[in-house]
């Protein structure tokens, strides 16, 4: 699977973490969208859409730039996302 990465996210909010893969050429805001609707799915509606999430290093912290691709913020496999 060269084109997905499988990341691990965090959803503060839920208190919950799911292992998901993701496409590596998706800008990094359609992923925040992909992931909100399907947790919110997943969640039976507990995580609501919203359009003000932000994907944040879970190492240390820093915001990821929406308008880059997963590659090209370097989200490799085992990284982890926090989803906030």
């Amino acid at each position: 699977m060269k084109n997905k990465v499988n990341v691990e996210v965090i959803v503060p909010a839920l208190e919950e973490q799911y292992n998901v893969f993701i496409p590596v050429n998706k800008k990094t805001i359609e992923i925040i969208f992909l992931l909100n609707k399907a947790i919110n799915d997943i969640s039976s509606g507990c995580f609501p859409l919203n359009e003000e999430l932000a994907l944040v290093d879970g190492f240390n912290g820093s915001v990821y730039d929406v308008d880059k691709t997963v590659k090209e913020n370097k989200i490799l496999n085992g990284s982890r996302l926090i989803l906030m």
